[in-house]
């Protein structure tokens, strides 16, 4: 598997996720002496004549950038991706989704991160204008602000994105 295709999560020293880079550029990283290996990809290595280097998949740096915090946009698009592109209701991916206000808006309810959710149209016009509660669809998850980062997790490898949950938060 080429380098670059295994993405790295890096974190700040102070073990903020700062960004995402590929194989390549990690390895210049810890061989360069400004990062070092925090977790390595449980089956993937780089073989030399004499050594064997399992491939990093979270780095930290030696030492602390400082960088303005990055804002995840409310968007259509984010609260799919958010959702892992599934109904939150009935948990569906094959239809075209929605974004549904779970306390809709007629009743006061916010276009906010923490009210908004992907739907498909049955599930979202089931609901209609009332709320999960009234209605008996309970959502399979809590809806909330998502990290900058765990936007662009959805195409890893299910034991790479493992590693990287307790540093996105997640865990």
């Amino acid at each position: 598997m080429p380098l670059d295709h295994v993405k790295v999560l890096v974190l700040n020293s102070s073990y903020e996720p700062l960004g995402i880079c590929d194989q390549r550029k990690a390895i210049t990283l810890i061989f360069g002496g400004k990062a070092v290996t925090v977790a390595n990809h449980p089956e993937l290595a780089i073989a030399t004549i004499s050594r064997r280097f399992p491939l990093p998949v979270v780095v930290r740096l030696r030492s602390y950038i400082s960088k303005p915090f990055k804002r995840v946009l409310l968007s259509r698009k984010n609260i799919l991706l958010r959702d892992n592109h599934q109904c939150q209701y009935c948990g569906t991916n094959d239809s075209p989704l929605t974004v549904d206000h779970i306390l809709p808006r007629s009743r006061g309810g916010e276009s906010s991160w923490e009210n908004l959710i992907a739907a498909c149209p049955r599930c979202n016009s089931a609901k209609g204008n009332r709320t999960p509660r009234e209605a008996g669809m309970n959502p399979l998850k809590k809806p909330m602000k998502p990290h900058h980062l765990l936007l662009f997790t959805e195409h890893l490898t299910p034991a790479v994105s493992e590693h990287w949950k307790p540093y996105l938060f997640m865990s």
